[in-house]
């Protein structure tokens, strides 16, 4: 008999306040853009808080920067959605293009952290 997992998220997690923009398009295909941050990130994917009624299953692109400067934008889509704060709702997305850009974003803020936590001692 096989165990079961009720949790099959296996990437590596990181809770991280990073600066986002989230943009999409409603049903009748107008284009929405919301500033919002991360509360954490993963190497495949973000949770975060968007005031934009979206639905699961929604394509959406989230742009942020690494520590560097470098421009990153990826494309993801919506796995989990739950009440938010303030009217928000929780998205959980999923990077579905351009994973390699996300995964050196996040490596790149785990270094930069780690960097910070080695210069304070």
């Amino acid at each position: 008999m096989q165990p079961q997992f009720e949790e099959k998220r296996f990437a590596l997690r990181m809770a991280l306040r990073l600066p986002i923009v989230v943009s999409g398009r409603t049903d009748d295909g107008a284009a929405w853009s919301e500033p919002t941050e991360t509360d954490d990130i993963s190497t495949l994917g973000a949770l975060f808080q968007l005031n934009q009624k979206i639905a699961s299953g929604d394509t959406l692109y989230v742009r942020s920067h690494r520590p560097d400067g470098v421009p990153v934008e990826v494309k993801a889509q919506v796995v989990r959605l739950s009440q938010g704060s303030h009217g928000t709702s929780r998205v959980g997305v999923s990077i579905i293009e351009q994973k390699e850009a996300w995964l050196r974003l996040f490596v790149a803020w785990i270094a930069d952290d780690n960097l910070a936590e080695g210069m304070e001692e």
